[in-house]
């Protein structure tokens, strides 16, 4: 029997560092903005907020996740969607995403 590659959480959680809020020059990552992502086989669901919950970049930033996780080798279908619970603070940035943002 042949050994298929593995999609992992991983993998698709680098691919999104791709990804970025047009507004503002940190991925969507590091902003902290993706709230949870399941990797089942080639199915990939992906949770993620806003940095504000009008922002009217949101349909752009979901379809661009979406796009860039098609990209990746093995997916089979992408679901992201956006959730607004937990509000989004900038507590939720990580290290490297206040570094590029001058917040350290």
């Amino acid at each position: 029997m042949a050994e298929t590659a593995t999609l992992t959480k991983e993998e698709v959680m680098e691919a999104l560092r791709d990804v970025y809020d047009p507004e503002i020059p940190v991925n969507v990552v590091d902003l902290g903005l993706v709230y949870d992502c399941r990797v089942d086989d080639g199915d990939v669901q992906v949770k993620m907020t806003l940095t504000f919950a009008g922002c009217g970049m949101g349909p752009y930033i979901a379809q661009q996740a979406e796009w860039r996780i098609a990209e990746i080798e093995d997916v089979e279908d992408v679901e992201v969607e956006m959730v607004y619970d937990p509000p989004w603070t900038p507590d939720m940035i990580s290290e490297e995403g206040k570094s590029l943002l001058g917040l350290d």
